[in-house]
């Protein structure tokens, strides 16, 4: 396993340890989760920095970097629905698109197709990034969250929560292009 894959698989560890955190009642337990959060995410530009500049793309970390993404993404999603920090349907739709895009990618391999990962899905992850963070710092349940809470259609919502709905609906557009730009794959001839 080559270094670019050891940075990714890193990723995959620290997930339980997120996730420990976050759940354990502990002083500044949300703060440490955040951070875990924040180094797991960063290794997501180290590994693939790492391969491309020292040439160590592997058919593996193509198929482990953007499921260790994924997987730390719902983990976060999860965890804040069981809290109370975010809506269900925003978890569902983000988690609904990543297993729709990754059968897409599954059926343009079995035709012999690469999909590589769009710009537009490098933004959605770095969105959803951004946006997982903002819960932990200015979500309702967290110290900072009324700080910057705002009233919106007669309800009060928390900073973190729009952030998270903005990545709910920019999840959702990345995902119509993926399937727009790739619907011959669907066509059976």
């Amino acid at each position: 396993m080559n270094l670019a894959n050891k940075i990714t698989m890193s990723r995959i560890l620290l997930i339980p340890l997120f996730m420990i955190a976050y759940m354990w009642d502990f002083a500044y337990n949300e703060l440490v989760a955040c951070v875990i959060f924040a180094v797991a995410a960063l290794t997501d530009g180290v590994d693939g920095y790492v391969a491309r500049s020292y040439k160590m793309v592997t058919d593996f970390g193509k198929f482990i970097d953007p499921l260790a993404d994924k997987l730390l993404i719902a983990t976060a999603l999860i965890c804040f629905v069981g809290e109370n920090e975010i809506a269900a349907y925003m978890a569902v739709i983000i988690i609904a698109r990543e297993f729709i895009v990754t059968g897409l990618r599954t059926v343009a391999m079995s035709k012999g197709v690469v999909i590589a990962a769009s710009m537009t899905g490098k933004i959605k992850t770095c969105i959803q990034i951004g946006a997982v963070i903002s819960v932990f710092l200015f979500g309702h349940n967290s110290p900072y969250g009324e700080m910057l809470t705002f009233d919106l259609f007669g309800s009060q919502y928390s900073f973190g929560y729009i952030a998270m709905f903005i990545a709910t609906i920019y999840t959702v557009y990345s995902g119509v292009e993926y399937l727009a730009k790739n619907k011959k794959l669907l066509e059976d001839h």
